[in-house]
């Protein structure tokens, strides 16, 4: 058991724990070069979380995130014509459904189970998009969690702190008691903001505007990956 007066982590889901970026370039046709799928996977992410912190900053409730990411694909595809000739209405839908099927990065899983089983810590998905994305994703990544708590769920986007605090409630935990893990700065500033730890992911399909080097000074750890993970969260 852990010794610390942390009782439960809350993770990000996409990009933290689960490799959005394979499962994406992989749904896309052969016919078009690695690199331009590539590309285009991760400008169509950058674009989403822009389209996202307009939402928020509007005050607009969550959005279906499928609704969301075929728009902004939309928007994004003019700057790849290449691949846009090559994208039929069904091959579109068919790569947003992608989203809904992503593995968990290799050393994730084994993370996950030792807070569990090792520490007796909660863990729960908090994140913004669908129930329904997070269902399917906790499935198709085969990781486990006590519980999922989605912008939809919870009616508003991170990086709102309505929506740590909403979620704090739901457990019946305080601030202190509760680790956020996250490879989006933007999320761990609003868990900071309402008094949560934080521990910073880096993963190289997350974050390509911010500057690391400004990131690794902000939160109380960065890790380059989850394989010390339960490590560092025993010892807060």
């Amino acid at each position: 058991m852990s010794q610390s007066n942390i009782k439960a982590v809350f993770f990000d889901f996409m990009g933290t724990c689960l490799d959005w970026h394979t499962s994406v370039v992989n749904s896309l046709p052969s016919s078009i070069p690695q690199e331009e799928k590539s590309n285009l996977a991760l400008e169509w992410r950058r674009k989403y979380f822009i389209e996202n912190s307009k939402r928020h900053q509007q005050g607009l409730s969550p959005e279906d995130i499928d609704i969301t990411l075929a728009r902004v694909l939309e928007s994004v595809l003019p700057d790849f014509p290449s691949t846009n000739a090559s994208l039929s209405p069904d091959i579109k839908k068919q790569i947003i459904q992608a989203w809904h099927s992503q593995p968990a990065w290799p050393e994730v899983s084994k993370a996950i189970r030792s807070l569990r089983e090792d520490l007796g810590l909660e863990v729960f998905v908090h994140a913004n998009g669908t129930t329904r994305l997070q269902l399917d994703l906790a499935r198709s990544s085969g990781l486990e969690f006590n519980m999922l708590f989605s912008s939809q769920l919870l009616g508003v986007y991170k990086p709102s702190p309505v929506a740590y605090q909403k979620a704090l409630e739901l457990v019946k935990l305080k601030p202190e008691e509760v680790v956020l893990v996250a490879a989006h700065a933007y999320d761990l500033r609003g868990a900071q903001s309402v008094g949560l730890k934080t521990v910073y992911i880096r993963r190289w399909t997350d974050d390509i505007d911010e500057v690391m080097d400004k990131v690794r000074q902000e939160f109380d750890e960065f890790l380059d990956n989850m394989e010390t993970l339960p490590a560092v969260i025993s010892k807060m």
